[in-house]
């Protein structure tokens, strides 16, 4: 099936570079362009696009205030197309939030178009594909006042596609005194310190990009650095973050498969979670924490924005139990309780 596109930016060379990487698909065709919003709202109506491809910075109207409105009035597949600097990145995390399946960041210093725009063409067909939803969906409940952790508990958890608006409802179930976590997101290099100073604002625990030796601790969630290197958890009193510099695992770094790996290899209580996202990285590793004896979960279909990386887990075994967004942060909670049971379902 071939992937209509509209391109939407207001520079007429991006616009040609992003028309040029997506047409080098044969399964992609792209229908048209546009330089703003007014024009943009026109060629939706004009040629009802599968996908748009959307700048943030635009003459009229911003890319934001546009998103909304397409979210509101005419939920469709949009994939963000941003700068990646620090403001670009707030923007860009906002846009996802309000339901933007995907981002994929403009050439920069050093960087060619193509080196860029090197996966948009997948990224846009896997849009197509994603359960659109407007953002601001109804976060998780909170858990009881009376909650307590385990002493040893430790939360792992993992996601791509969509995580964005998925990690932020997950956390928001949880209390200031929440197990230790550890969180690998498939991110551009400059959207990880922003996607957590962000999550550290909405939700109750202390949320920070982690750093090499960084101490897991309760109340703390460390997200992963994007692109630099994988983190690893290493065994200690207290465990203590990894970063290393390494190739691509399951096609990323950092891997979701790296960092369950190296929580498997932890005699602690494990609790860990995939949640949606494109591909099948962290099914190895979610299978390993499962056969170690941990309690894994993954993110159910109806829920997922791209159900890829649960599907791959579910299908080898990997998932105890399935469950929506919504249930995932009290099941977690619950399963990290001081009064949870030990022993999960035995792996088939």
């Amino acid at each position: 099936m071939t992937v209509k596109v509209l391109v939407v930016d207001d520079s007429p060379t991006m616009r040609g570079l992003i028309s040029a990487a997506l047409k080098r698909d044969p399964e992609i065709e792209v229908l048209g362009t546009a330089g703003d919003p007014l024009e943009a709202r026109e060629a939706i109506k004009r040629l009802n696009p599968d996908v748009i491809t959307l700048d943030v910075e635009m003459p009229n109207m911003n890319g934001l205030e546009f998103l909304e409105k397409i979210m509101r009035l005419r939920p469709m597949p949009v994939v963000m197309v941003s700068t990646l600097t620090q403001a670009g990145a707030e923007v860009t995390l906002a846009a996802l939030e309000l339901g933007a399946v995907d981002a994929v960041g403009k050439p920069s210093a050093g960087v060619t178009a193509m080196e860029a725009f090197s996966d948009l063409a997948q990224r846009v067909k896997v849009a197509a594909g994603a359960r659109v939803r407007a953002g601001g969906e109804a976060r998780g409940p909170s858990v009881d006042a009376g909650w307590r952790p385990r002493s040893n508990a430790i939360v792992a958890l993992g996601a791509s596609t969509g995580g964005v608006e998925a990690l932020i409802t997950l956390l928001s179930s949880f209390p200031a005194n929440c197990p230790p976590t550890v969180i690998t997101q498939h991110m551009p290099v400059t959207f990880t310190k922003s996607f957590a100073a962000r999550l550290d604002k909405l939700c109750a625990p202390s949320v920070k990009e982690a750093e090499d030796g960084d101490a897991l601790m309760p109340g703390h969630v460390l997200l992963a650095p994007g692109g630099v290197a994988h983190m690893e958890v290493t065994r200690g009193a207290p465990p203590r973050c990894r970063l290393r510099v390494a190739d691509t695992v399951s096609g990323h770094r950092p891997s979701v498969d790296v960092l369950f790996q190296s929580v498997a290899r932890l005699d602690m209580h494990v609790v860990a979670a995939l949640l949606t996202g494109m591909g099948k990285d962290g099914a190895e590793g979610l299978l390993a924490l499962r056969k170690a004896g941990a309690r894994t979960l993954g993110q159910d279909q109806a829920s997922s924005v791209v159900y890829g990386m649960p599907r791959a887990a579910y299908e080898i075994g990997a998932v105890e139990r399935q469950l929506p967004l919504s249930r995932m942060g009290p099941a977690i909670l619950e399963l990290a309780s001081a009064s949870a049971a030990t022993k999960p379902s035995e792996v088939h």
